[in-house]
Parts: C-alpha cells; structure tokens; sequence
C-alpha cells in the first residue's frame, strides 16, 4: 500500500484542531475550527474520490479517539461506510482497548510496523490529521504522498505540520487544484533530501 498524508493547514502552516473549537486545545490552542468556513459541496466530492481510494487508515491517538467519538454515529454520512468499515491501525504507547472496529493498536517499533502494512496488497493507507504522526514517519522516508489543504486564514498560533527543526525534505508537486470556497489542495511526492544552489551562479 502506498502510505498517504491528508492534511488541513493554515497560510501560516498550523494543522491543529481545524474542524471544531474543542477538537484540539492542547497547550492552550482557542481557535479551533478555522477550516469549516472554506468547506463546500465541491470540497466534500473531493474528500470522497480520496477515501474511494483507501484499503485501510492509520492515526495518531488524538485523532483516532476524536473520529471513534463520531463516525459511529454518523451512518448517514457518505463517507461513514467506508471510515467505519475499513481497517484502522492507530499508533499509541498509552491506548489499551480501541472500540472502533476494526482496529488494530500499533505500540511497538512504529516505522517498522508501518512499513510492513505497506507491504501489505492494496492501494492508499491514508493518514488523515494526525500531524505530529505525519512528522515522525516524513522523517523516516516512509510517506509516499502529501494532500494538503490549504485555507486562507493566518492564525499565529497552533502547532505546525512542519514545525522548526524538522526533517529537511524536498518536494515534487504531482497536483493541484482550488475549490470554491477557497481551498488550496498540493499533492506532492517526497524525492529525498532538498538540493541548494546560489541563485544567477553558472551552471
């Protein structure tokens, strides 16, 4: 399976708590739901084809725990058969029971766990928000795709998807496209460590 992050972020890069005040306020975050005023029906189609494309998802505790919390309950939901009927694998060294069938808890060595279920036949095993995950296995080279949502607000405050002192990483942007209510979605594909040059230099 081919590993894929989706991601919401701000012109300024924060990824945390875009959908809801309260889906986030870890270290003092208040301005949560930055996101929901740039959603439409467009934005929705879109999120569907992507999740068309999914065998099996994996999340960081925080976001596991906020999508067991809802999804159950919302079966009328276009996307609710496939969110709750695909396999989950959530990686936390604190959960000990994860309800949210099926799921599968991952707490040992995690860039060699995940490596072994994209070994596994299939097609996109996508992680959806879970950035400080995202962080960790961009690290490890083990991401194959960056879907980045874009929204056009600066906020000053929240936790980033590439925060100082990251993994130096360079980029090749595959896609791109906007959406009425003024998203910016960047599909890229990490080729390795970023080269550096001197800008008007000879060749």
């Amino acid at each position: 399976m081919k590993l894929v992050v989706q991601e919401f972020l701000t012109l300024d890069g924060v990824s945390q708590g875009p959908g809801s005040p309260d889906e986030d306020t870890s270290e003092g975050f208040t301005r949560g739901g930055w996101v929901v005023p740039y959603l439409d029906e467009e934005f929705d189609r879109l999120v569907g084809t992507w999740l068309d494309e999914a065998d099996a998802f994996l999340f960081g505790r925080r976001t596991y725990q906020n999508f067991a919390r809802d999804w159950p309950n919302m079966t009328d939901h276009p996307n609710a058969r496939i969110l709750n009927g695909l396999p989950k694998y959530v990686a936390s060294h604190t959960l000990t029971r994860a309800d949210w069938n099926p799921t599968t808890i991952l707490s040992g060595d995690l860039p060699t766990q995940v490596a072994a279920l994209k070994r596994q036949p299939g097609r996109e095993l996508q992680i959806h928000g879970s950035a400080r995950l995202a962080q960790s296995l961009l690290a490890t080279g083990l991401i194959d795709t960056l879907r980045l949502v874009t929204a056009p607000v600066v906020l000053g405050q929240g936790h980033r998807l590439f925060p100082p002192g990251g993994a130096p990483t360079a980029l090749r942007l595959t896609g791109q496209q906007t959406t009425p209510g003024g998203l910016s979605i960047h599909t890229f594909e990490p080729t390795g460590s970023p080269k550096y040059g001197t800008y008007g230099a000879d060749a």
